[in-house]
């Protein structure tokens, strides 16, 4: 019998569709994964913005991890918004009872809309706990600003930046450069496994289909590593999905503000 390669997704949930568990779900299809997801919680969103979060009790969430994990397994895990520090440490802890290196953590705190998605105090509990346990994480500049603690003005700064975001942690950091504004948009892989720099270039799209990206890139890399990738190979595809999804997705109207990237660019051209 065949076997798939599986992808968790552990995160909240978007009715409108582009980001959180759904556009993980989609993204792990279209990487030829089989998705399986852990809901923290409910989400009342759209391409506007946040209206609510209905949390789930962190009861429940351990018991959702532990039904996939002892049935299904992951061979890769993708964690996305975790509201406060008991969840962070209710994920962190069941997932430590189980043999998964590849753990994909998005550090998601403000929606792409502007809206907040993770308690304050919850933030050192992510620095300090959550990202020194991945083996992979992918902040975008505002996040990687909080996790720092300085201010990133420049693409120069990327390479030292995500350098300095691994220290003490042992943790490859994908960082994103799509906050600022050059002309050329040049994301900054540091592998912490090789000690190297990977600079990943693309060109600069001009869209407000946004919703999503940040979702999307950490599960298209989860989905490379649980396929068997090594870390630079799996970013590199990672890179180049979204940017695929990014471009289509841009042709597309959907909703009224940030609509989401097209993940199934591939299967529907």
């Amino acid at each position: 019998m065949k076997k798939y390669r599986t992808a968790l997704s552990i995160a909240g949930s978007d009715p409108s569709g582009g980001a959180g568990l759904q556009a993980d779900l989609k993204t792990f299809s279209a990487c030829r994964c089989y998705g399986a997801t852990v809901v923290v919680a409910v989400v009342d969103e759209n391409t506007v913005g946040v209206t609510g979060v209905h949390p789930v009790p962190a009861s429940f969430v351990r018991g959702q991890i532990r039904s996939v994990m002892e049935d299904i397994g992951a061979d890769a895990v993708k964690i996305g918004m975790l509201h406060d520090s008991e969840m962070i440490r209710t994920v962190k802890d069941t997932l430590s009872c189980y043999d998964v290196r590849n753990i994909v953590l998005d550090p998601v705190m403000v929606a792409t809309s502007g809206d907040p998605l993770l308690q304050s105090d919850a933030v050192e509990t992510l620095k300090n706990e959550l990202v020194p346990f991945a083996r992979v994480i992918t902040p975008n500049i505002p996040e990687a600003e909080i996790l720092l603690g300085d201010r990133i003005v420049s693409q120069d700064e990327l390479p030292d930046c995500a350098r300095r975001l691994s220290q003490g942690r042992k943790v490859s950091v994908l960082l994103k450069a799509g906050h600022l504004s050059d002309a050329e948009l040049v994301d900054v892989f540091y592998n912490a496994e090789t000690d190297t720099v990977l600079q990943l270039r693309s060109r600069r799209v001009d869209t407000r289909n946004t919703h999503g990206t940040g979702c999307t890139l950490s599960s298209a890399v989860a989905s490379f590593l649980a396929h068997g990738y090594g870390l630079d190979e799996a970013v590199s595809r990672a890179k180049a999905y979204i940017e695929k999804a990014i471009e289509a997705g841009a042709e597309y109207e959907i909703g009224h503000g940030h609509g989401p990237v097209h993940h199934f660019f591939g299967f529907w051209d």
